[in-house]
């Protein structure tokens, strides 16, 4: 079979509420800028706006004045989307339990990964959100996956559970020689 090679996520697409509820929370509390705004081709009834997230990607929702917001937990069934997750600065993420509150969004707090710490919430419509931060930065012109990759092989090698910061801090170490020539051999 041939391979379909992917380059990104080009954009992802909810389905909101009314206009305002959108906009409130995707711009309002995640800071999203509102970029775009055009009828959804496919069903012209329905609204179709368009966020950055900050990586000029985009989320995009679709909105209709007749849709309601509900806030009851969307399903954790197969094949249902389980939470979208943003990544956010080592700043930001240490003001937004804080933040989400004042905004009148619970929050889970800090849950620690191992490799990244993230907090959970469910945005006006009941998914579930989560902010994530990484706890380390990878190497120039490496991106988080490989030094993930890099640190997933040391910690199968060490027989240990999850990924840890012994396993990043080697990761590190490993990516940093290959991608930097040394005269010190």
């Amino acid at each position: 079979m041939a391979v379909i090679q992917t380059q990104g996520v080009h954009h992802i697409t909810l389905n909101g509420a009314d206009r305002q509820t959108s906009i409130d929370f995707w711009e309002g509390v995640l800071g999203m800028p509102f970029v775009f705004e055009q009828p959804n081709l496919d069903a012209p009834d329905t609204n179709h706006l368009y966020f950055d997230p900050g990586d000029g990607r985009l989320i995009t929702i679709f909105t209709n004045e007749d849709w309601h917001a509900d806030a009851t937990p969307n399903p954790n069934n197969v094949g249902n989307l389980h939470h979208l997750a943003f990544i956010v600065s080592r700043a930001t993420y240490t003001q937004a339990a804080e933040r989400l509150q004042a905004a009148g969004f619970s929050n889970s707090g800090n849950v620690d990964r191992g490799f990244m710490d993230s907090l959970y919430f469910r945005d006006p419509l009941g998914q579930l959100m989560e902010l994530a931060c990484y706890k380390f930065d990878p190497p120039h012109g490496l991106t988080h996956a490989d030094v993930l990759h890099e640190a997933h092989k040391i910690r199968v090698k060490a027989k240990d559970y999850n990924i840890a910061d012994k396993h990043i801090a080697d990761a590190l170490v490993v990516l940093a020689r290959k991608s930097a020539g040394t005269l010190s051999d």
